[in-house]
Parts: C-alpha cells; sequence; structure tokens
C-alpha cells in the first residue's frame, strides 16, 4: 500500500512538473506598436505575438489576451485582443485596435490567459496621445441627441441598407432589382451621405456580413470556408467601418443571434433553447469578445443593436411562443458583460417589430429602446413621445413603412410610398428621438430617386441643432382647420412649426404660433419639397404669431421658421 501511495505521489509530481513547463513555455514573446504617432480620437494598432497552445483561439475559455490600461484621468480600461493567425505549439499573432478618449499619458500591459489561467504578462508600457478635431464615439445624451465624446450633440438621419444584395432573392416582382449587385456598401453608402445622410442599419446575419457561416452563403462575395469565423466576412466588416467612418456615417450593427448549429462548428440549439443554455450563452459572450476587440475601436460603430425584432423570435412558434423573460433575462446578461468588454462605451440596443415584452425596455444598459412601424406611420410621433417618457431614455423607430409585404406590387401604391417616406423623416424630426425614423425597402426608393429627398431634411435637421445646442422643448401652435396636421419645437431662441395639407385639395389656414414677446426678426416658409425659402409677413398681437389666410396646397408640408 505504501508503494502505491508513492507511486502515485511520483506519477503526479511528474505531472505537475509538465504542467508547469508547458505553461512557462507558453508566454508573450514580443509586442510591437504599430501606429508611428498616436492621436485622440484615431485608431492605434499593437501586434502581439504569442507562444502557445490552443484548441480554439476564438474561445476565451481556451486562450485569451486582455490589454489592461490606465487612461490619463486615472480610470482603467479593460480592451480584449483578437486572434489574427498562427498554429498551435508554435507562434500566433495577436492585434489590439485602442481608440484613446482621453488626452495625455496612457500606461498599459498586456496579459495572457490559457484555460482561465494567467500566463504571462508584459512589463508596463505607455505612450502618449496627441491632439485630434475628431469626435469620437457616440453616446446617450437626452431622447433628442446623442452625444460624441468631444461635446458634440448629433441625430440620426438615413435610412436601412440592412444587407448587401443577395444571389436569389425570393420577391414577385422586385427579384430582379434586389439581385442587383450595384447594391453594396460601395455604392449605397457614398449615396447616402452625398444626400446629408450621417446615420443606417445593417444586419450580420448568414447572406449578409456571414462571421458565423460557413457554407450556403446567399451571397456571391462569399466562398466557403471552413474557419471558425467567416475571413471574407471579417475583410468585409474591415472595410465597412473603414468607409462609413470616411463618410462620416454611424452605423447601427444588428448583430442577431448568429449560428447555433453544428455544421458551422457551433454548439447546437434551437431558437428556443438558445436563450437559456448556458454553453450557448458562453459562445454567444466569445463572439461579443471578438466584436468588440475587431471593430470596438471604430466610431463609426454608432451602437450595437443585440436583435431584429425579437417578439417575431419570441412567438416563432405561436401556440407555444418563448417565455419573455427569458428573452429579457439573456437581454440583460449580454447587455452587462457587452458594456464591460467594450472600453469606449458604445451605444447598446435591441429591437421588436410590434409586441412589446415585460420588463425589456426598462434595461439599465440599454441605452435606447426601439420599435418598428409599418402601415401606420401616422402614429410615429405619438409613439416616440409615450415610450421615451415612460422609461426615461431615448426611443427610435429603427424601421417604418407604408407596406410590409414583399409579395405586392409595390408601384400600385407608388406614391403613396414616397409620401410616407417623406413624412416618417419629419414626424421623426419633430419628436423626441436621436435618430429620425429609418425607412425599408431600399432597393426600391433608391431606383426611384425618392432616396435623395434625405437632403431636404437635412438643412432643418442641422439648423434645430444649431440653434437650440440640443435643447429642444415641443410647443404648442393651432391651425384654424382641423384637417392641417401641426407639430412645433423651440430650439434656442428660434421656433420650428410643421405643417401638412394631408388632403387632396388647397387648404387656406390662420396659424397661431405662442412665441416669447412682441418683437419677431425674422419669419422664413421652408418648402419642404423644393427645399426653397421665402419671407412671409405676420402679425404678432399678445405674445402669438398669427399668418392670416396662409394657403397650404394639397399633400403638401412646410417648415416655419419663427
Amino acid at each position: 500500500m505504501f508503494i502505491k501511495k508513492r507511486q502515485l505521489f511520483t506519477i503526479l509530481s511528474i505531472f505537475c512538473l509538465l504542467n508547469n513547463f508547458v505553461f512557462a513555455f507558453e508566454k508573450i514573446v514580443a509586442v510591437h506598436l504599430n501606429t508611428a504617432l498616436i492621436r485622440q480620437y484615431e485608431k492605434a494598432e499593437w501586434t502581439v505575438s504569442i507562444h502557445t497552445t490552443f484548441g480554439n483561439p476564438y474561445l476565451q475559455e481556451d486562450v485569451a489576451l486582455n490589454m489592461e490600461l490606465k487612461a490619463p484621468s486615472g480610470k482603467k480600461l479593460l480592451l480584449p485582443c483578437y486572434y489574427e493567425s498562427g498554429k498551435s505549439g508554435g507562434i500566433s499573432v495577436w492585434r489590439s485596435r485602442f481608440l484613446p478618449q482621453e488626452n495625455g499619458k496612457y500606461e498599459y500591459f498586456f496579459r495572457f490567459y490559457h484555460n482561465n489561467k494567467l500566463i504571462s504578462e508584459t512589463s508596463k508600457l505607455s505612450f502618449t496621445t496627441k491632439f485630434s478635431k475628431k469626435k469620437g464615439i457616440l453616446h446617450g445624451h437626452d431622447n433628442w441627441t446623442f452625444q460624441f465624446d468631444n461635446g458634440t450633440l448629433f441625430r440620426g438621419l438615413g435610412e436601412n441598407f440592412c444587407w448587401e444584395s443577395r444571389a436569389i432573392d425570393d420577391s414577385k416582382f422586385y427579384k430582379t432589382l434586389h439581385e442587383n449587385s450595384n447594391y453594396n456598401y460601395e455604392y449605397m453608402l457614398p449615396r447616402l451621405a452625398s444626400f446629408g445622410a450621417n446615420y443606417f442599419r445593417t444586419w450580420i446575419n448568414s447572406w449578409n456580413l456571414p462571421l458565423d457561416y460557413k457554407d450556403g452563403i446567399n451571397n456571391h462575395r462569399y466562398d466557403k470556408s471552413d474557419n471558425y469565423y467567416h475571413p471574407q466576412a471579417i475583410n468585409k466588416l474591415d472595410r465597412l467601418v473603414t468607409l462609413a467612418d470616411s463618410l462620416g456615417l454611424y452605423i447601427m450593427l444588428t448583430l442577431g443571434p448568429g449560428s447555433h448549429n453544428a455544421m458551422n462548428g457551433r454548439h447546437e440549439v434551437t431558437m428556443d433553447e438558445f436563450f437559456i443554455d448556458e454553453k450557448s450563452k458562453t459562445e454567444y459572450k466569445n463572439r461579443l469578445r471578438f466584436i468588440v476587440a475587431r471593430w470596438g475601436f471604430s466610431p463609426a460603430i454608432g451602437a450595437w443593436e443585440f436583435f431584429n425584432e425579437v417578439d417575431n423570435i419570441q412567438y416563432q412558434h405561436k401556440e407555444h411562443p418563448i417565455p419573455a423573460d427569458q428573452i429579457v433575462n439573456w437581454h440583460k446578461e449580454m447587455a452587462d458583460y457587452l458594456k464591460s468588454i467594450d472600453p469606449f462605451g458604445h451605444l447598446v440596443t435591441t429591437s421588436i417589430s410590434h409586441r412589446d415584452l415585460n420588463s425589456l425596455n426598462s434595461i439599465q444598459k440599454m441605452d435606447f429602446n426601439q420599435k418598428h412601424i409599418y402601415k401606420n406611420t401616422h402614429s410615429i410621433p405619438q409613439t416616440l413621445k409615450q415610450y421615451s417618457d415612460q422609461y426615461h431614455k431615448p426611443y427610435v423607430i429603427g424601421e417604418f413603412g407604408y407596406e410590409w409585404d414583399w409579395s405586392k406590387n409595390f408601384n400600385d401604391f407608388g406614391k403613396e410610398m414616397d409620401n410616407d417616406y417623406k413624412r416618417g423623416l419629419w414626424y421623426g424630426l419633430f419628436s423626441p428621438t436621436p435618430i429620425l425614423p429609418m425607412s425599408w425597402w431600399w432597393e426600391y426608393f433608391e431606383s426611384k430617386g425618392t432616396d435623395q429627398y434625405l437632403s431636404k431634411v437635412k438643412p432643418i435637421l442641422t439648423q434645430m441643432l444649431k440653434s437650440g445646442q440640443g435643447n429642444f422643448k415641443q410647443t404648442i401652435s393651432f391651425a384654424s382647420s382641423t384637417a392641417i396636421e401641426i407639430y412645433s419645437v423651440q430650439c434656442g431662441a428660434k421656433i420650428y412649426v410643421y405643417l401638412f395639407n394631408p388632403t387632396s385639395s388647397p387648404i387656406e389656414t390662420t396659424i397661431n404660433v405662442n412665441v416669447k414677446n412682441n418683437v419677431v426678426h425674422n419669419v422664413k416658409i421652408y418648402d419642404c419639397e423644393s427645399g426653397l425659402y421665402k419671407k412671409f409677413k405676420a402679425i404678432i398681437i399678445n405674445n402669438t404669431l398669427v399668418i392670416n389666410k396662409y394657403n397650404l396646397q394639397a399633400n403638401s408640408d412646410v417648415v416655419l421658421i419663427i
């Protein structure tokens, strides 16, 4: 018995020595700063070489590299790094992409983990940033605006461009249009920017930016791949954030659930299991970690959006919907985790189609809430005010449209589609939301040139931000004709009044606008269709501006600037 114990002790000792030897063998070999001059709000990049073994370098429970920093203010930051190349048992190459949001001296070091155990770390290093005129990352501000790191205020104007053209589209009337290869980021984003847009929404899924998919991708831009993350999708996302940043466009990046299919090398679960399966949640956190490590540095990331229309996922089996608390708890856990690994503080959100999930709008670390509205654009002003007031955080209409049914021929009601596109923008501009409602059907509106209308909204958006310096206050104005729709907002010393005649006949009406005093220096009328201004005479009576017998043409709208 004594001999057996000694033998066991010897075996265990040898095992421990070998284990320690393996860990001693694994270490950070070199750190190289690739950026010659580091500027505030600009990307700095490091290459880190590590001698290590691994099973899957994208799973942090296997291997993980972190960059830990102390900012000039003393704030401590944790930045995940990502694996780029190299085989297990040799030298692997890792990258760190960091955006300094403060000006001054940063101290930092790298730590490498294997099986959740700290194996190697560097000595303390430092760098000093130079001042930059760039604006930094978008953050929350109030229900009307977002704010960049440098204090500049922001309201988003744009539309959905959720995917580049698919190889095979299922549209009954617009198959050829939707399969047109011109619908790509390199064409659509410069086009939108040329019209004054500064925001758009796009998806990661099985046919667009297919990070998690190996084969069967309905898009000619991607080949079959055996990699854990699709290399062409990675390269496309690299180019996308660079392009968007160069154009001053900010992306609501819809992350989606990714793949949970064994054919793609993932832990296989049903959608019913996805929100509660622990291994599935661990896998999703690794996915978030990679996305933040690779693209979190970019100011072009306007928001991380977990799900597109999560209520439709909840009710995919109408007889047995997924319990709301499971979905809400998943969002709480993932929002907490995402905030913990994103040192840049990007905005976080998710979306529903039309069914609220109890408590989803109240999650503390979700920066803004949103839903999609179809066939009810007229409800946008009321919806935005109701939800932003109720939950005390910004509310966004991430999609809207006159029609959602892709089996219909939109040309049968093309005028209504166009009018609805325009109206949603103006409703949003005069309502509490930091991102104006974003239309769907980007191919259809581009083919008709409707998207050029963004350029008619942009001047008023810019003026409202400038004159109020971010101060928006909804006011009450009246039209003598009840058929006229009227919305008004005070921004600083100026009052903006939106008038819309939804009828098929001209309407003569009198407009009354409350003003602070009996002195009005300038009254202009902006024609929303032509983009032209004209001066208008008004009467001031007892702190009320009165425009007598104003003739508003059929189906037309104007903005009064007082």
